[in-house]
């Protein structure tokens, strides 16, 4: 039935066999022989014994091509696995239906239409249709050698050369995938026939395709011809005549003009490229890291392999630079297509913004304000790369963060993508939050500068060059996470359930509705990215030292204490995707001193380990990494620094006073309605482990004997929140000292900034982030959203009883010193 079936009847040794067929059986025999020495084929899914198909119907493969190496590869595959194979016959009753195989490159495949036949002259025979895709050259994890590039699979049809050219160099990296079966009646249902075959072969194609784009993206045809498609469109047309009004221009100067921003904005992705930096950068990357750990990979396969062909988004945390890269990089060695990333055009340097453009990044100016021609071209590209099915990747954040927190998303990039799926709503979008744990990070030196007020640094060649010194330290480990999968129409639905039906238009006008589901959007992926966190021994170790006065400890405490934040973590989880390392105390403290974080400091008593004043700066970036892990657990203990015993009441009163600014800042998981319980929770594991004791009835707290080990553990765990709740307080007692109505919201923040700035320098806080001022900028907004101040009609903020309780509250947490240290800087 397939004339490129390898295998033989079950009469192979029949009487009167003609010779022409033995030897040509002879010859697949010896195909599948070669096969199963020269190739290696890695499958999926891993689970492939069980999934192909149910047991009680028999199967018939799919294919994309008409390849008697594909089939022999198949065959080879099923006797490993102890599947049907592909080379047997198929009976209906007595009669023989073909060969269980076939492949769907024709209209209408002969062998398919055999099939409905058969199915149509006996009701109960039924069939699993499998799709099967192969790609040569394209196994996971795999490391391919250079003179390998130019034979890995993609979407250019090979000629019988080339072929085996690919078979031969790439035959020990190959990937197989099965895809979920087709049952042949399930498939008929809405007819048979001519008809029925075209329309299931174009089903099964579909499927491949779908394979095939998950796998090595989508079939990008030339950027001239993607320019062209946007430039076509409705939208590109309104804006050209537009800008032509504006201007005074002809059709032609205006069309140059789209253009002109089209070629700016466009990627000119390139599969080869992209097989090159695969190399490329695993050198680096040895020689940069001590290894590349990619966590949670399942969430992945199950979307880009799900029936619906999701478009994904990947929209992960921004640290560094090396961002770009490493997702990429993983993504690819995952087995995955690699997405097209949204970067600032001030990387679209000489040379280097060339070599992006191929890796997939297509460039985006900060603001579109004052250039609505330049904004209708982007939001059709980037309409146009969501329609064609190519992931995409941009950063929620708008910039690298500075300090080590994860930024306030910043809503543009996801407005426009929200709108391009309501005009053309063709495949589901799930945006897959990603979380980058560095343990050591290359502009940590220049993030510790510009925090501290130096201006920031633009990109330039030079500039790039001159970090090249820097790539000879070492960098230890970094950890690439990815969080739970965030599905746009479910979020949609929650806020309007009959998005559906209404369609949006390329006018540019917005449902009163996607505000709020866009903003709802940005803290869900934010909130992702954060429960996907990697704890490392750096994060703990900068977290435990910049506990301390002075960033000294004892070598025994330290490790005690280090300890003790992984049974926090183990015993009260943060969430369930979040990694820590499985290192003892001892082991990290010994990492920590190979990356020359710590100093050890010889003393009869017992070493002592310390911080220079310089790395104590920059531990705060990595402590801040994981602030939020110890969020709460940090906040819980705030309250017996000044307090020798509380009652559970008071205790989650302050809780729910402090935590919704607390979990703004830092985007933690819980709603405010699930806060209490957590908390109840949280004060158990407090008992259980000696930092603070409970009544019989579980209604009063105390927090153990000053001099006891257990307070002062229980004191640097306080440490993590203190400076959190130091500027609310800061920020309250100005606004408190200006009094209602006398001071506007700038004015305030700029006089906040400066406070804060000279407390660092007072009482020696090394933390650049204490004085930023975004983070008072943002506490005062989140102030007037709650309602405790408001804006004047002349700009400036009132406030009444509500500030007051705020403030109140406040002074539970910190302690009397703290709070006289504050007032003394406010009045001085």
């Amino acid at each position: 039935m397939d004339r490129g079936s390898a295998g033989a009847d079950p009469g192979a040794g029949a009487p009167g066999l003609n010779p022409f067929t033995a030897l040509g059986r002879a010859w697949a025999s010896a195909v599948r022989a070669a096969v199963g020495v020269c190739i290696r084929v890695e499958v999926m899914p891993e689970d492939a014994a069980a999934a192909p198909a149910r047991r009680d119907r028999p199967v018939c493969y799919v294919l994309e091509r008409d390849s008697r190496i594909d089939l022999a590869v198949l065959n080879d595959v099923c006797c490993r696995l102890n599947l049907p194979r592909p080379s047997r016959r198929l009976l209906v009753g007595a009669r023989r239906a073909g060969r269980a195989n076939l492949h769907v490159d024709a209209g209408r495949p002969r062998q398919l239409a055999q099939l409905l036949a058969a199915a149509a002259a006996q009701p109960d025979f039924d069939v699993d249709l499998v799709p099967v895709a192969i790609f040569w050259g394209r196994a996971a994890q795999k490391e391919p050698s250079w003179w390998r590039l130019p034979f890995t699979d993609n979407w250019v049809i090979a000629g019988r050369v080339r072929r085996m050219l690919t078979v031969l160099v790439n035959g020990r990296r190959t990937l197989m995938q099965f895809g979920a079966p087709l049952p042949l009646r399930e498939a008929m249902r809405d007819g048979g026939g001519a008809a029925g075959a075209r329309r299931i072969a174009r089903t099964l194609r579909a499927t491949l395709q779908a394979q095939r784009a998950a796998t090595i993206g989508p079939d990008l045809s030339h950027r001239r011809t993607i320019v062209a498609r946007v430039l076509a469109t409705r939208a590109v047309r309104v804006a050209v005549r537009a800008e032509m009004r504006a201007r005074g221009l002809s059709r032609r100067a205006a069309l140059l003009a789209a253009k002109k921003c089209a070629d700016e904005i466009a990627a000119n992705y390139s599969h080869a490229f992209i097989m090159f930096m695969s190399l490329a950068l695993g050198w680096l990357w040895n020689r940069l890291y001590d290894g590349v750990v990619f966590e949670n990979a399942g969430r992945l396969r199950a979307v880009a392999e799900g029936a619906e062909g999701a478009e994904i988004i990947y929209v992960p945390c921004h640290r560094s630079h090396m961002d770009y890269l490493l997702l990429s990089y993983v993504i690819y060695h995952a087995g995955f297509a690699v997405p097209h990333v949204a970067a600032g055009v001030n990387l679209d340097l000489p040379v280097v913004g060339r070599f992006l453009r191929k890796g997939g990044a297509f460039f985006m100016r900060r603001s579109f304000k004052g250039d609505a021609l330049y904004a209708a071209v982007f939001k059709k590209y980037l309409g146009l790369m969501m329609a064609r099915g190519h992931p995409l990747e941009y950063f929620v954040e708008g910039g690298r963060s500075r300090s080590g927190r994860l930024l306030a998303a910043r809503t543009g990039m996801l407005s426009m993508t929200v709108q391009s799926y309501l005009r053309d709503p063709r495949r589901p979008v799930v945006f897959m939050p990603v979380y980058f744990g560095y343990e050591r990070i290359v502009e940590g030196r220049t993030y510790v500068g510009e925090l501290s007020g130096r201006p920031k640094q633009k990109e330039t060649v030079i500039g790039l060059l001159r970090t090249v010194p820097a790539l000879r330290r070492r960098f230890g480990k970094v950890h690439v996470n990815l969080g739970e999968p965030i599905h746009l129409d479910r979020v949609l639905t929650e806020h309007h359930p009959r998005w559906r039906d209404e369609a949006a238009g390329d006018d540019g006008a917005r449902p009163e509705w996607l505000g709020a589901a866009i903003g709802d959007l940005a803290r869900r992926i934010s909130n992702g990215i954060n429960a996907a966190a990697a704890v490392t021994p750096v994060n703990l170790v900068a977290l435990a030292m910049l506990a301390t006065p002075r960033q000294a400890l004892a070598a025994t405490d330290l490790e005690a204490q280090i300890d003790l934040y992984r049974a926090l973590l183990r015993d009260a989880p943060y969430g369930p995707l979040v990694t820590v390392t499985e290192e003892s105390g001892a082991g990290m403290i010994a990492y920590a001193e190979a990356l020359g974080m710590l100093e050890r400091h010889g003393h009869p008593l017992g070493d002592i380990l310390s911080m220079s004043p310089a790395r104590a700066v920059l531990a705060t970036y990595y402590r801040n990494n994981i602030l939020h892990l110890f969020a709460m657990p940090s906040l819980l203990a705030c309250c017996f620094v000044g307090n020798a015993s509380m009652s559970t009441a008071d205790i989650r009163r302050l809780v729910w006073r402090i935590y919704p600014y607390v979990a703004s800042e830092l985007h933690l998981r819980w709603d405010e309605e699930r806060i209490a319980a957590y908390m109840d929770g949280l004060l158990e594991v407090f008992a259980r482990l000696g930092l603070l004791r409970a009544s019989a009835d579980r209604g009063e707290w105390s927090r153990p004997p000053p001099t006891s080990v257990a307070a002062m553990r229980l004191s640097m765990l306080a440490a993590a929140a203190i400076p959190i709740v130091e500027r609310y307080y800061l920020a309250i007692a100005l606004l408190l000292q200006a009094g209602s109505g006398a001071v506007g919201q700038q004015a305030l923040e700029e006089r906040c900034h400066l406070m804060a700035q000279r407390m660092a320098m007072l009482y020696g806080l090394n933390s650049p982030e204490f004085f930023d001022k975004t983070l008072f900028r943002n506490f005062v907004d989140l102030l007037r959203l709650r309602g405790v101040v408001e804006t004047t009609a002349d700009g400036r903020l009132a406030f009444g009883e509500a500030l007051l309780a705020v403030a109140a509250d406040a002074q539970w947490v910190l302690s009397e010193q703290i709070r006289h240290s504050i007032l003394q800087v406010t009045l001085g």
